[in-house]
């Protein structure tokens, strides 16, 4: 690939050294992201003056020298697979997919079909490749969860829409059913997520070093019998976020198997309803919205019990497990 040699003007002196790369790269369309930068830095591949260990907090000054050698992306088999897809909405920069239960959102090494991407490679021309394993996708839901993703489709879109997430702009909702009769008709789970400490493949609530902060806030829309029927809103997007929350609080979703332990659904009870963005390109508030999954409408094996207007719960922090000792007074709802 092309490489580059910047000097520093009196302008653009004072700023870190990742971020004036990344204003660089999309003023230029490199797609290189952020995390990609920072990697490159750490490597030697990015450098200031032919300085190979500067950090990529380091304040630029004026008539220092960068030097950028971005790789050759590499390039990995991916077959394109007629998986049908639910296009939601679609345009020259991006498309809303509707993920069905059960599919993979990208390849990971050793399973490269099979996937959202197969089937994306198939049905669209054009898909970003800021990850070349992973093109057009900005963002995963589990394979078990249900529900709309924003798929890219040019590296310069890509970026935009990544750093909303980064930022958490981005709306989303999710409907869960989950075990017990919730509390609280609204509240907010802040507690820290980390991995397992044996079970590697599983996230849990960690308040050790390392450990990465978490947040999401719930609303209860119904309760039914001993179940209950939830909004979730993330706040940040950890790997298994609100399944490990709500699990943590006691009321894991149902047909959670990692998590949760319990079978009284034919599949895990979480669905992606909803995704609200500004385009990359216009600049512009949209919004998708997406129907419940059969599943969903045709579980009340008990009559519906809506929740009473109240006002939020005032308690803002990590709602410990301990909050079941005042379920009583909700009992009567």
């Amino acid at each position: 690939m092309q490489k580059y040699s910047l000097e520093i003007t009196k302008d653009q002196a004072g700023r870190r050294l990742d971020l004036f790369v990344s204003d660089f790269s999309k003023e230029n369309n490199l797609g290189l992201s952020r995390n990609v930068i920072q990697n490159l830095i750490k490597r030697g591949k990015i450098t200031v003056e032919g300085n190979l260990e500067v950090k990529p907090h380091y304040k630029i000054k004026v008539n220092d020298l960068i030097k950028i050698s971005p790789e050759e992306k590499v390039k990995h088999t991916i077959e394109a697979e007629d998986i049908k897809l639910e296009v939601v909405y679609e345009d020259s920069e991006l498309a809303i997919i509707n993920k069905p239960v059960g599919l993979v959102v990208h390849p990971a090494p050793g399973n490269y079909k099979h996937t959202l991407v197969n089937a994306l490679l198939n049905r669209f021309k054009d898909l970003s490749d800021v990850n070349p394993l992973r093109p057009g996708i900005v963002h995963r839901l589990d394979k078990e969860t249900s529900g709309l993703l924003v798929i890219a489709k040019n590296n310069s879109s890509h970026l935009k829409l990544s750093e909303q997430f980064m930022d958490h702009s981005i709306k989303r909702k999710y409907i869960a059913i989950v075990k017990g009769r919730m509390e609280f008709d609204e509240n907010i789970i802040e507690a820290p997520l980390a991995r397992h400490a044996t079970k590697r493949e599983e996230m849990s609530v960690n308040f050790t070093e390392g450990s990465r902060f978490a947040k999401t806030y719930y609303r209860t829309l119904k309760r039914i019998g001993e179940f209950s029927l939830l909004q979730l809103e993330p706040f940040t997007g950890r790997t298994h976020q609100l399944r490990v929350h709500l699990a943590f609080i006691g009321h894991p979703i149902l047909g959670d198997r990692k998590y949760g332990e319990n079978n009284e659904f034919s599949r895990l009870a979480l669905h992606a309803k909803s995704l609200g963005f500004i385009h990359p390109k216009t600049g512009k508030l949209i919004e998708f919205d997406s129907s419940l999954p059969q599943e969903f409408i045709d579980f009340s094996p008990h009559p519906v019990i809506t929740a009473p207007k109240c006002k939020m719960n005032k308690h803002v922090g990590v709602i410990l497990p301990q909050v079941k000792k005042v379920t009583k007074k909700s009992s009567r709802l």
